[in-house]
């Protein structure tokens, strides 16, 4: 079961430049509640009441029963990003814009051995077969350990809490009938049909 999903916001310089946002120096961490998650579906659903709801790819870290990484996934971090501006420009929390009902569909998980197979990999969305997102793991600001560390010595994380690490730049909306593919090369690729 997820509990938690512990989310780190500009974890790659050219995202936190394209909102308009500081490249951080330490990490960024927001909460999602676990029940928003979505495991391997194969339709998310955009809010009725939502203007603009924004993809994020991100490679996304299980936590095992002894708190490390045993699998990973592609995820979602899907963001109303209306309501997150009005949000943020009153000094208010994110929860309205990032905790809705399916805002994290999930792909499959895959099994992690090693950390270092995680540190060189290719981030990819396509939407409606039109590359949206791409990066690469390597950009993150902060590493993998650095991330897992962090969390673990802040917050009280359980066994099958997700943490998310961060997306590349390019986010953008989402439309009711898009078809969006996400991969993570070499090691996952998921298909969503937005409704």
């Amino acid at each position: 079961m997820i509990r938690n999903i512990w989310a780190v916001g500009r974890n790659y310089a050219e995202h936190a430049k394209e909102l308009g946002n500081e490249v951080p120096t330490e990490p960024m961490i927001f909460l999602k509640a676990g029940s928003t998650a979505t495991l391997a579906a194969k339709e998310l659903v955009v809010p009725a009441w939502m203007k603009e709801v924004h993809h994020e790819v991100e490679l996304a870290l299980q936590f095992d029963e002894n708190l490390q990484i045993d699998e990973a996934c592609i995820a979602l971090d899907l963001t109303d990003r209306d309501k997150q501006n009005q949000l943020k420009s009153k000094g208010h929390p994110w929860t309205l814009a990032k905790s809705f009902k399916g805002a994290t569909p999930l792909s499959a998980f895959f099994p992690v051995d090693d950390l270092e197979e995680l540190k060189n990999l290719e981030i990819i969305l396509k939407i409606n077969g039109e590359t949206r997102q791409m990066g690469n793991t390597n950009q993150m600001i902060f590493s993998l350990e650095n991330l897992i560390e962090f969390v673990r010595q802040h917050f009280p994380v359980e066994p099958g809490d997700l943490l998310l690490t961060g997306t590349p730049a390019g986010v953008g909306p989402i439309r009711r009938g898009d078809a969006l593919e996400a991969e993570i090369v070499g090691k996952m690729k998921h298909q969503w049909l937005a409704r």
